[in-house]
């Protein structure tokens, strides 16, 4: 695993951070990122953001009462969750999970600790929090994803 912590100035940096993930990730045909941190920290606006640069127009907010929004980006799906809401982890059982497998989908799960245990391991894990006007991101790569950690630099340059 391969940690790195940056520094965001603001809302615009989050959305920033967003869009490097998602140019660098969605190469792959699938995989799953974990979105933490408190209510407020920023996952949905770094969600908008990797979101947005890959071409999805209107309104993004978090699902927080469907509890997923999917979108088809190209010939790729994407599933944007949140998972704030659920009592128990069995209650991912009954929303239609398996027509996404991560193998071949891209899941962006805020609140996944509640998801325990009926979630995929993640191949990102993003944990966001405040840090005096901005915040900071904490970014975790899994051993899956060796080579992402090796080009920190070049993906995140003018972020931190």
């Amino acid at each position: 695993m391969s940690c790195l912590t940056i520094k965001l100035a603001d809302d615009a940096a989050t959305e920033a951070l967003g869009a490097r993930l998602a140019a660098e990730t969605t190469s792959r045909p699938g995989g799953v990122i974990y979105l933490q941190g408190t209510l407020g920290a920023g996952k949905t606006t770094l969600a908008r953001g990797f979101l947005r640069s890959l071409g999805v127009s209107g309104s993004i907010r978090s699902p927080t009462y469907t509890l997923i929004e999917p979108y088809r980006i190209g010939d790729q799906d994407l599933l944007h969750m949140d998972l704030y809401r659920l009592k128990h982890p069995d209650e991912l059982e009954g929303l239609g999970l398996d027509d996404y497998a991560p193998s071949r989908c891209w899941w962006l799960v805020e609140w996944p600790e509640c998801g325990t245990g009926f979630l995929p391991p993640a191949s990102l894990v993003v944990r966001l929090s405040a840090d005096g006007e901005g915040r900071l991101a904490e970014l975790e790569t899994t051993a899956e994803w060796p080579l992402i950690a090796a080009r920190w630099p070049e993906i995140v340059p003018n972020l931190r």
